[in-house]
C-alpha cells in the first residue's frame, strides 16, 4: 500500500461517505480520525482495495502520494487549527490541506496565509448535500489559490453532482471565496427553509389541510415552479409515521429549530457590506424566536391576539393557489438577496465571482437544489452585470404576476395572528425596491436633529446642518 490519491481527515458521516465517494470513482483514498470508532467504522464499509482506514497520522501521510493531499472534514473552529497543528510539523513544502468543513470564510484565509509561511497550501471549500450528497454527489464549492484548485480538479469533478451541463464544482475564486459561497448557499437555505414553514402554517392554520393533504399539496407543487428537493423531502416528511404511537411524526417535533451559524454569518457579513439581505435576516431571527419555547409559552398566555379563522372547504383551492403564488415571489427575493450579497463582496473583495457559475453548480447535490436554479443562471448569463436578480424580465414579470396572491397572503396572515417573519420581509423588500421615494429622508434630519449628522437635499448639492430647535 503506497502513493494513495488523497487522505481523508476526520471520519464523521460527512467524511466516511466523502472517502467511499472517492474510491468508487477510481482513486485510492486513506482515512484517519483521532477516534478509534470511525476508523473502525471505515475500515469495515471499505468494500475494494482503494479504501484504507489508518489508526495514526503518520501512518496515513507515509503511503499519500507527494505532494500530499489531504481533506479534513472536521468541526470549524478551535478544532480545525488544533487538526492543523498535528498536521503541520507532519507535512512537507508543497502539501495541500482543504478544509470542507462550514468554516467562517476570515479563519480560511487567516489560515493560508500562516501555512504559506511553511510552503503548504491550504484553501477552503464548500460542501453541501449532507450524508447522501457525500456519498452519492455533492455541490462543491472550492476556493483559494488557483494551482490548489487545479490539482484537485481531477477527483473533484468526479466526485461531484453531475448535471446537464457538467460536473457541480468551480473554481470559486481566491482567499476564502469557497467558504464565502457556501455560507451565502446556507443563507439562502435558511430563507428557503423558513419560507417553506411558513407556507405550511398557513396551510395548516388558515387552509385546515391536514398532513395528508399537505403531502400531496408539496407533491403537486414539486412537479411545477417550485420542483425543489427541500418541497420534495417535504411532502415526505408529512407522511411519516412515529413507529411508536402511529401519529404523524411532523406533530410530535418540538417547535424548536437550531442552526450552527452560517446563516448568522451571512447576516452579519451583509450588514457590514450593506448589501440587504432581510427575508435571510428573518429566517435567522425566527429560529431564534423558535429556541427559546420556554419563553414563548408564557408570552403565549399574557399576549393578546387574533386567532387563525379556518376557510370554508370552497374557499380551500384558491388559498392554496396564493400560498403557492407567495412562496415563490419570496423565494425569488431570498434568491436575489444571496445573489446580490455575492455581487458585493466580489467586487469589494476582487474575488471576480461569476454569479452564473454558481447558480449552475448548485443545480444539483446540494441541499438547495432546485430547476429554479437553472433560471436564475440564465438570467446572469443574458446579463452578467445584472444588478439584482428581480430585475431580470421574466422574473420582474412572473413577481408581478403573483403580487396579488402574495399581497392576499401576507393580509390573511396578519389578520390571522399567524407570524410569517420571512415571508413578509420578502414583500417588504420588492416594495421597497420599486419605491422612489422612501422614509428614509425623517431619519436623517432626525440624525441630524439630535447629533448633528447633516443631510443632503433633493434640489441642490452638498451636506446641510438645521438648528432644528430654531423651528
Amino acid at each position: 500500500m503506497k502513493d494513495l490519491d488523497i487522505g481523508i481527515i476526520g471520519l464523521g458521516v460527512m467524511g466516511q461517505n466523502l472517502a467511499l465517494n472517492i474510491a468508487d470513482k477510481g482513486f485510492t483514498v486513506g482515512g484517519w480520525d483521532a477516534w478509534p470508532d470511525p476508523v473502525e467504522r471505515l475500515a469495515a464499509k471499505a468494500a475494494t482495495g482503494r479504501v484504507h482506514a489508518f489508526k495514526s497520522l503518520p501512518e496515513l501521510l507515509a503511503v499519500l502520494r507527494r505532494p500530499r493531499r489531504l481533506i479534513m472534514l472536521v468541526k470549524a473552529g478551535d478544532v480545525v487549527d488544533k487538526t492543523i497543528a498535528q498536521l503541520r510539523p507532519l507535512l512537507a513544502e508543497g502539501d495541500m490541506i482543504v478544509d470542507g468543513g462550514n468554516e467562517h470564510f476570515r479563519n480560511t484565509e487567516r489560515r493560508a496565509k500562516e501555512l504559506a509561511a511553511d510552503g503548504l497550501r491550504f484553501f477552503g471549500m464548500g460542501v453541501s448535500g449532507g450524508e447522501e450528497g457525500a456519498r452519492l454527489g455533492p455541490s462543491l464549492m472550492p476556493g483559494g489559490e488557483r494551482d490548489g484548485y487545479d490539482d484537485m480538479a481531477p477527483i473533484l469533478t468526479k466526485i461531484a453532482a453531475q448535471v446537464e451541463d457538467g460536473p457541480c464544482v468551480t473554481y470559486c475564486g481566491p482567499g476564502g471565496a469557497g467558504h464565502y459561497v457556501k455560507m451565502v448557499h446556507n443563507g439562502i437555505e435558511y430563507g428557503d427553509m423558513q419560507l417553506i414553514a411558513e407556507a405550511y402554517d398557513l396551510l395548516r392554520s388558515v387552509g385546515g389541510l391536514s398532513n395528508a393533504e399537505l403531502a400531496d399539496t408539496f407533491d403537486e407543487w414539486n412537479g411545477g415552479e417550485l420542483q425543489s428537493y427541500l418541497i420534495e423531502i417535504t411532502a415526505r416528511i408529512f407522511r411519516a409515521k412515529d413507529p411508536d404511537t402511529g401519529s404523524d411524526l411532523i406533530d410530535l417535533i418540538l417547535d424548536s429549530a437550531s442552526m450552527k451559524g452560517t446563516g448568522r454569518w451571512a447576516v452579519q457579513d451583509a450588514a457590514e457590506l450593506g448589501a440587504p439581505v432581510p427575508t435571510i435576516a428573518a429566517s435567522v431571527e425566527a429560529r431564534v424566536l423558535s429556541s427559546d419555547r420556554a419563553a414563548r409559552l408564557e408570552t403565549s398566555e399574557r399576549l393578546r391576539g387574533p386567532s387563525p379563522i379556518a376557510l370554508s372547504p370552497s374557499d380551500r383551492k384558491p388559498f392554496v393557489e396564493d400560498v403557492r403564488g407567495a412562496l415563490y415571489a419570496a423565494k425569488a427575493c431570498a434568491y436575489a438577496q444571496g445573489m446580490n450579497l455575492l455581487r458585493v463582496a466580489s467586487r469589494v473583495r476582487e474575488w471576480n465571482l461569476d454569479i452564473a457559475e454558481l447558480a449552475r453548480i448548485w443545480k444539483g447535490g446540494c441541499i438547495i437544489r432546485a430547476q429554479f436554479l437553472g433560471r436564475i443562471q440564465a438570467a446572469y448569463h443574458r446579463e452578467r452585470g445584472l444588478p439584482n436578480l428581480l430585475l431580470d424580465p421574466e422574473f420582474s414579470e412572473e413577481l408581478a404576476a403573483r403580487q396579488g396572491a402574495w399581497r392576499r397572503v401576507v393580509g390573511r396572515a396578519s389578520a390571522g395572528g399567524v407570524p410569517i417573519l420571512a415571508t413578509a420581509a420578502a414583500l417588504g423588500y420588492y416594495d421597497s425596491l420599486r419605491r422612489v421615494r422612501l422614509p428614509a429622508h425623517l431619519i436623517q434630519a432626525q440624525r441630524d436633529y439630535f447629533g448633528a449628522h447633516t443631510y443632503e437635499r433633493v434640489d441642490r448639492p452638498g451636506s446641510f446642518h438645521t438648528d432644528w430647535t430654531k423651528h
